[in-house]
């Protein structure tokens, strides 16, 4: 029995030394292999005696593949903490491995929201590592993930500063612009501008003080505005001669002047105080706010396709009852069915009846298409999909084609007879210019349609359903 304790023992130390060289390799193969050979080698790595799964290996060198592989078969993986409490989506973010975040968020989102044992979460490691792209993509999965501190109650703002990203810092200020958030504090109640002006990092000074509605007058914890720690610094170089200049032009003040009448002093409370309010506040505020951004897209698109429409609608009603070459002015009973015609009908329908007829055609189905966009953007139907938009759009897209179709006949019939063979070619290039460009922004939409149907695909579906999506 002892024997037999120590070769299961032994047997299953080798798959897991193999598991782990295949995912440091990462190798599908030799994953699948494993597998074979026994179903359950990936449970072994959820005892204790292993400080990280073959995810975490994967996710950390950025092998996209086995990271999926793992993913359909463990999901559960994507929760799992090393002995540095760290998932893998920390160690992808670290890495800056941007499709492997992305499997990770596709399977859990919420490891967002996961903490290392320094209180960091992904969003923290992503600005201290400068991956900005990859920063892009967790704020867009995790709005509210921002809004969480360090251990020593530092922001992902105060992070931007700490360690010189200004990237970051621009894009979540500009992704989140709210007045709370950008006047944060931290444990020692100082802002992101304390923090820049005491590290002389003059491309931030510039940004905040200029680009955003930071306070340059609050106060931290030890009593000092921005002013004093500028001032404390002196004027030994240009740095600080900058810095300085920078503030007085803003209006910054030092806690003295602050303080030197009670008023003064009322609204320094009161600027803090509504600091923090919003900041509480914002968690909330921010998935309403995501939420309405796509409407408010939405609704642009809707009054730009309603414009496009009437214009169109009014060109090809006007075209309709004033065709090129104009219309007979009297009746006349010649000897031939050429030259008998009636006053008031088009000169063009009886000298060319072919082009004419062609003209008719092309005028009344842009006529009828742009009337249909309108009927249907005043009909109070909820286009808020971007299916539904995305087929306005087409129809629009018809109705330009054949506005410019009905207008190259109209310049053919109105060209005298020596000079039609030389546009004839001239409307075959612009013919084939114009749908080749059609045909570019139709692939270029259908192919952003389908990528949204998958994506949301995956989201719905169960984890045991994502298995097919990877394989």
């Amino acid at each position: 029995m002892v024997l037999i304790k120590i070769g299961l023992e032994g047997t299953m130390e080798e798959m897991q030394r193999r598991l782990k060289e295949a995912a440091v390799e990462g190798n599908v193969i030799a994953l699948l292999k494993l597998l074979e050979e026994d179903k359950l080698v990936l449970d072994g790595c959820a005892t204790d005696c292993f400080t990280e799964t073959p995810l975490h290996i994967s996710a950390m060198l950025g092998h996209l593949e086995f990271t999926r592989k793992i993913l359909c078969r463990k999901p559960e993986f994507a929760k799992e903490l090393d002995f540095l409490g760290s998932s893998p989506l920390h160690l992808a973010t670290a890495n800056g491995h941007l499709e492997v975040v992305r499997a990770l968020l596709s399977v859990n989102p919420d490891m967002c929201f996961a903490q290392n044992r320094d209180g960091r979460n992904p969003l923290h490691i992503a600005v201290i590592k400068g991956r900005v792209d990859v920063l892009k993509e967790l704020v867009q999965n995790k709005p509210e993930a921002v809004l969480h501190r360090t251990a020593r109650g530092e922001t992902v703002l105060h992070l931007c500063v700490k360690h010189f990203q200004l990237e970051a810092l621009k894009l979540l200020v500009e992704t989140i612009k709210d007045y709370g958030f950008i006047n944060s504090k931290d444990e020692d109640g100082s802002t992101v501008l304390h923090l820049a002006v005491a590290d002389k990092e003059i491309e931030i000074i510039s940004f905040l003080i200029m680009k955003t509605e930071i306070e340059v007058n609050a106060i931290n914890a030890s009593g000092f505005t921005v002013l004093d720690i500028a001032l404390a610094q002196g004027r030994r170089n240009w740095k600080d001669v900058d810095v300085q200049d920078s503030l007085h032009q803003v209006g910054a003040s030092s806690a003295k002047d602050l303080s030197s009448t009670m008023h003064r002093l009322e609204a320094v409370g009161a600027v803090n105080l509504r600091s923090e309010d919003h900041f509480t506040s914002l968690q909330s505020r921010l998935k309403r706010k995501y939420q309405r951004r796509q409407s408010y897209g939405l609704g642009e698109k809707r009054n730009a396709l309603m414009i496009v429409a009437s214009l169109i609608a009014t060109m090809a009603f006007q075209a309709g009852i004033s065709p090129p070459g104009g219309l007979w002015q009297e009746d006349s009973q010649g000897a031939t069915s050429n030259e008998h015609h009636e006053a008031g009908r088009s000169i063009m329908a009886d000298k060319l009846p072919a082009a004419y007829n062609k003209f008719v055609m092309h005028n009344s189905i842009a006529f009828l298409a742009s009337l249909s966009v309108i009927l249907l953007l005043i009909s109070g139907l909820p286009f808020r999909w971007r299916f539904s938009m995305w087929i306005l759009t087409a129809i629009m897209w018809v109705a330009i084609t054949e506005s410019t179709f009905t207008y190259l006949i109209s310049i053919y019939c109105l060209s005298s007879l020596h000079q039609r063979r030389t546009y004839i070619v001239t409307v075959v290039v612009l013919s084939v210019v114009m749908l080749g460009l059609l045909s570019v922004l139709l692939v270029g939409h259908s192919v952003r349609l389908i990528a949204k149907i998958v994506k949301l695909g995956r989201r719905l579906m169960a984890p045991r359903d994502r298995r097919i999506l990877f394989e």
